[in-house]
């Protein structure tokens, strides 16, 4: 069996469905890919998703589409989304084991 490219802690998937109810009703879910910049190099960008592009992988998981950008999969294998909420913040924090490093405000990564 292969590794899903990625998964969602429950929290994670509670977010991006409440998220997901006020947002225009042709988005289909969310896309998550890198990009390069940050202190580290590289940092996650998510969007929402009204089409399926091409060669995008799409994960279905606690009741949430997910597609991943086909630039961003070598990058994702094996990494779990949560949503962490505090007093003073809320984010998405991606535990991803292909990191190699990471910056100090963990806003960006290198793999």
């Amino acid at each position: 069996m292969t590794e899903q490219i990625i998964t969602l802690s429950s929290s994670a998937a509670d977010r991006i469905k409440k998220i997901m109810s006020s947002a225009d009703k042709e988005t289909i879910g969310v896309r998550i890919g890198v990009k390069s910049g940050g202190c580290a190099g590289m940092s996650y960008v998510m969007e929402y998703a009204k089409t399926i592009n091409p060669n995008e992988e799409v994960i279905e998981d606690k009741g949430v589409k997910v597609l991943i950008d086909p630039k961003a999969i070598i990058y994702l294998i094996g990494t779990e989304m949560d949503y962490k909420q505090d007093k003073f913040s809320s984010q998405f924090v991606f535990k991803n084991p292909n990191e190699t490093e990471r910056c100090g405000c963990g806003e960006s990564f290198k793999a």
